[in-house]
């Protein structure tokens, strides 16, 4: 058999190259999905993909057996560096204290089947509220409790990202659910009976039925409100509290069309064909354990509208 010609040799770095990148695009959207749980930030997932793409490109992978777990740490490596940063760039992600918040950034989608690649995003119950508590966690207990509870990565494979034994990286994971069990409740899985409370909520909200209202929300509820920098932000607690901004509810309920926020039942309210608001409802036993509610212009207007109200 002849050596090859350098053309020969070119033709084959490409191809191999090429090769490697197809691989690359069949575990994207399982590295969109841990970045976004790891970021809580759209945009910030990709760049972290893009990432680990490109230290892909320029590794020698042809002894690694298990290039998806490979892959899933990189992106655990590059998520933790920018959640590291972000004290030095800007604000906490969350912070309810002097009424500033800072909701995650939400995957919203239309009543029709949600897209593979939004199914992928938002699989496994990850709610605005479960972001909401990870936004809280250190980021190394956040990287341990996402990549060991929520995508099955072993603490021995997870350790060297921060540098840990795996016995200290399983106490973080351990005390990261902890704080996760305590504070996000596991969303009801019905979905119909989730829509059924969410109408009767708007439905309420539109009346003014105070008593309504409050029948529908858990007794400790938290509603939390991300206005941007341009509006108002907030977070209220309990009952009778959330369910005395029925006038602000009523505003939002005339002008609602329902969707999907995170893959459950939520209401996007529009007003001379903009989006005004965005509400997401946890729904436990029943009842509201969490309304999230983003009336951030900037981040509203990044709604794709035709694919979420199917215009």
């Amino acid at each position: 058999m002849r050596g090859l010609t350098i053309n020969d040799a070119r033709t084959g770095q490409v191809s191999e190259q090429d090769a490697l990148a197809r691989r690359f695009e069949e575990y994207r959207p399982h590295l969109r999905a841990v970045a976004y749980r790891m970021l809580g930030s759209i945009s910030e997932s990709e760049d972290a993909v893009q990432e680990a793409w490109l230290k892909l490109s320029r590794s020698d992978v042809t002894a690694v057996e298990n290039l998806g777990g490979w892959l899933t740490t990189v992106v655990g490596r590059v998520c933790l560096d920018m959640l590291r940063s972000r004290t030095t760039r800007r604000e906490d992600p969350l912070q309810d204290r002097d009424g500033y918040v800072r909701l995650p950034d939400p995957v919203v989608t239309g009543l029709a089947a949600i897209d593979p690649e939004h199914e992928v995003l938002v699989a496994d119950s990850v709610g605005i509220a479960l972001l909401v508590v990870l936004e809280t966690l250190a980021p190394a207990e956040r990287l341990a409790f996402v990549l060991h509870d929520l995508f099955a990565v072993p603490f021995d494979e997870i350790a060297p990202v921060l540098g840990r034994t795996a016995a200290s990286t399983r106490q973080l994971a351990s005390r990261a659910r902890r704080r996760v069990q305590g504070a996000a409740p596991a969303p009801d899985a019905d979905l119909v009976r989730t829509r059924e409370v969410v109408e009767a909520f708007l439905s309420a909200s539109r009346g003014g039925n105070l008593d309504a209202l409050v029948d529908l929300l858990d007794p400790d509820v938290v509603a939390r409100s991300d206005g941007g920098a341009l509006r108002p932000s907030a977070v209220r607690r309990g009952a009778g509290d959330v369910a005395s901004n029925a006038v602000m509810f009523a505003r939002f309920a005339a002008a609602a069309h329902p969707v999907f926020v995170n893959g459950f039942p939520g209401v996007l309210a529009m007003a001379e064909g903009k989006p005004m608001s965005l509400m997401a409802f946890t729904v436990k036993d029943g009842k509201i354990a969490a309304l999230d509610i983003l009336t951030d212009p900037e981040r509203l207007a990044r709604i794709d509208l035709g694919s979420v109200l199917g215009d």
